[in-house]
């Protein structure tokens, strides 16, 4: 009897292996194509930021708003944080995108915003002309 029950337990052991092989050889070809896709994926990005990169720095300088030289001759500007921050979000700019459109640091356009600091007069020539543009759709 013993003979018998050792070759049941064998016999049950090779279908058991036989079956979980069956159930698991589908995610292991489904997991190793994510991998391949997520490689792929992967180089498509740092070309993608590379190339962004490479234009940012190539447009970066000229998309600036040139300020205003002449300070003698310029009114008395005022500024208020609220208005913007209000100003920003209507022309849907980010606050690093609004730091690059002024040729600040996107710092500066925070603490401007939560009126920890105050922008220099040439910053504030530069804020003034902004207020000029309209949001491109």
């Amino acid at each position: 009897m013993s003979q018998f029950s050792i070759l049941l337990k064998k016999e049950i052991g090779r279908i058991a292996k036989k079956e979980v092989r069956a159930e698991v050889t589908p995610a292991k070809k489904s997991g190793s194509q994510a991998r391949t896709e997520i490689t792929a994926l992967k180089k498509r990005v740092a070309k993608l930021e590379a190339l962004v990169k490479r234009l940012g720095n190539n447009t970066g300088r000229s998309s600036r708003v040139a300020a205003p030289t002449d300070d003698a001759d310029s009114p008395k500007l005022r500024f208020r944080s609220g208005g913007f921050a209000t100003l920003r979000k209507k022309l849907k700019l980010s606050a690093h995108e609004m730091a690059q459109l002024l040729g600040v640091s996107a710092q500066s356009v925070y603490h401007w915003e939560t009126g920890k600091s105050k922008p220099q007069a040439r910053q504030l020539a530069a804020i003034a002309s902004v207020r000029k543009l309209g949001k491109k759709k």
